[in-house]
């Protein structure tokens, strides 16, 4: 850079003096053209220049006044030629008896360059005209004064006594000017050339557009400073997002928090229209000063749907473990029985739950017909008992069997539904109760589910879907996504989901099983 900038003040300098030096040309020409036009004029009109010509022998009576206009005027040269062209005088005794240096039109004045005797001069010509009687207005001669034209040198130093200077002063102030302008510019680019800057430029594009993970880097203020496209797809930010804050953007909330907050943040979870995204965020900081923060981000939607497949198993391993532990339970009490002889007591106690169980089946098959979800509800009944909360099916509860996509989502929603509610309802103490209600009319399913529990605070209850907020203590954001995992559900099938302190409501688009109600 030092090198390019030196050389730009080089050719700067170079213009100028080119300039310059035109300009002097220019002057010269148009001075001392007008002079030694002039002087040829006048010495053509002289009295003596005319009679002498026409004789003979005119340079013995020229020549004195030839060498007398030189030494008066201070031109180069002065030379006077007959009417055949044949120099007869001349301040320049080797051009006498020699014709006349051709330049210009003849018979008429005439002002330009010629060399003489390899000198350049600029010349000026005039013609003599006789004044004989009889051939008055005749051309008898001509005149010719020359200036020698300036050097370069001389033209350069006689543009302005000071040019040099000048010229001088500029070049040294342009020459410590890019040299300090090069050294704030090595430190600032970390001592880079040029072109490890463009190398290192490229690299990043390739590194930034050529992995699958989303790339976001914000200023100290929250301001986009890089996004590649995955990120930018993810986020869903428009193309000239650079440069923009994240209000400026749309983005509010828990992401921005996640995006903008904190010195590190790892595998945060954040639901951003209809994408899970895990976000991992990690300041950056040189020489104790904040950079700002760099933010990586992973699709985790079909991996969160993998998880709810997962933990439908789970669901069912976690019926298996209550309900062998609940008959195990039943065993030891009739073993009891039997051992101390009661084996009335026995009787009794077998049929009583064998009505309890006839009695939640019974309700189940009549008011829930699709098997999935009332499948789902027999074994979070077995669950909520192992924690001492009782889950009941309302009375207003009627579901058709439904085609098999759609029964996997509702069984999604109310197993998470229920899941949060016997949570919040077995912190109560004793006499906890869930209730459930499910109902089916020509286009969609409204579920929902109320609890014994302290409800949700009024200024949560848009958070809490938002951003799989929870009142569980936990940290990571890997708790809590259960609720925003429902409102996703509720949204891609077109409905929506509520929550009025203890209640939770979720609407949902379903279709019916081909031949239900037959």
């Amino acid at each position: 850079m030092l090198v390019l900038q030196t050389a730009i003040v080089v050719v700067v300098l170079v213009a100028v003096a080119a300039i310059s030096l035109r300009q002097s040309e220019v002057t010269f020409h148009r001075v001392e053209g007008r002079r030694v036009g002039a002087l040829a004029e006048q010495l053509a009109a002289n009295p003596l220049v005319r009679s002498r010509l026409t004789r003979p022998a005119p340079q013995e009576a020229l020549a004195p006044l030839v060498h007398s206009t030189q030494a008066q005027s201070g031109v180069s040269s002065v030379t006077v030629a007959d009417a055949g062209g044949r120099v007869v005088a001349a301040t320049n005794p080797t051009l006498v008896g020699r014709p006349l240096p051709r330049g210009g039109g003849q018979g008429r004045g005439w002002s330009g360059s010629v060399t003489l005797d390899g000198s350049r001069e600029l010349v000026a010509r005039a013609p003599v005209l006789s004044e004989a009687s009889g051939s008055v207005g005749e051309q008898v001669g001509t005149v010719m004064i020359g200036e020698v034209s300036p050097t370069v040198w001389q033209r350069l130093s006689g543009a302005s006594s000071y040019l040099l200077a000048y010229l001088g002063v500029a070049g040294v102030l342009g020459l410590a000017g890019s040299w300090l302008l090069a050294r704030r510019v090595k430190r600032q680019t970390l001592g880079l050339e040029p072109r490890e800057i463009a190398g290192l430029a490229e690299h990043r594009e390739a590194m930034l557009y050529g992995i699958a993970e989303g790339v976001v880097a914000l200023d100290p203020q929250a301001r986009l400073t890089l996004v590649n496209e995955v990120g930018r797809r993810l986020l869903d930010l428009p193309e000239d997002c650079v440069g923009q804050s994240l209000a400026e953007l749309g983005v509010e909330g828990r992401l921005r928090d996640v995006l903008a907050e904190g010195a590190e943040r790892r595998d945060e979870v954040v639901v951003r229209r209809g994408r899970v995204l895990v976000l991992n965020r990690m300041a950056v900081a040189k020489d104790g000063r904040l950079l700002g923060s760099v933010t990586t981000l992973r699709d985790r939607t079909e991996l969160a749907r993998l998880e709810r497949e997962i933990g439908a198993f789970r669901s069912t391993s976690e019926l298996l473990r209550a309900q062998a532990h609940e008959f195990a339970n039943q065993l030891h009490t009739i073993s009891g029985l039997i051992q101390i002889g009661e084996q009335e007591e026995v009787v009794h106690y077998i049929r009583a739950l064998n009505k309890r169980r006839q009695s939640l089946d019974v309700t189940l098959s009549r008011r829930v017909r699709d098997t999935a979800v009332a499948a789902l509800l027999t074994a979070k009944a077995s669950l909520a008992a192992e924690r001492k909360v009782t889950l009941r099916v309302s009375e207003r509860t009627s579901l058709e069997r439904l085609a098999p996509e759609d029964a996997a989502d509702v069984a999604t929603v109310v197993g998470n539904l229920v899941d949060n509610a016997v949570d919040a309802a077995a912190s109560g103490g004793d006499g906890a109760w869930v209730e459930v209600e499910v109902r089916q009319d020509a286009t969609g399913v409204e579920i929902v589910v109320r609890d014994s529990g302290p409800g949700v605070a009024p200024e949560l209850a848009r958070e809490v879907f938002t951003h799989g907020f929870t009142t569980k203590a936990a940290e990571g954001g890997e708790r809590g996504i259960g609720l925003a995992l429902t409102r996703l559900v509720c949204e891609r099938h077109g409905g929506e989901i509520q929550v009025d302190g203890a209640v939770f409501t979720a609407r949902m688009t379903v279709r019916a099983a081909k031949g239900a109600g037959r």
